[in-house]
């Protein structure tokens, strides 16, 4: 469950950086959630690909656990 957790609050510090930083620069219309989902969303696939790759892995494991033979 812990790779599921840090990869799920990792995203979610993502959006929030992103909401920020773009409040700050001026964007304070509707756009702003758009542009903020879009901007963590890219960061995301660049920068959590570590804890994407651990979550993929822990699902597969309970999808397919490995026998004991």
């Amino acid at each position: 469950m812990r790779p599921v957790v840090v990869y799920t609050l990792s995203r979610l510090g993502l959006f929030a950086v992103a909401l920020a930083v773009l409040y700050l620069l001026g964007l304070r219309t509707f756009w702003l959630l758009i542009a903020a989902f879009v901007v963590s969303g890219l960061a995301s696939y660049v920068l959590l690909s570590k804890q994407r790759d651990a979550v993929s892995a822990q699902m597969a494991q309970k999808r397919h656990p490995p026998s004991g033979n």
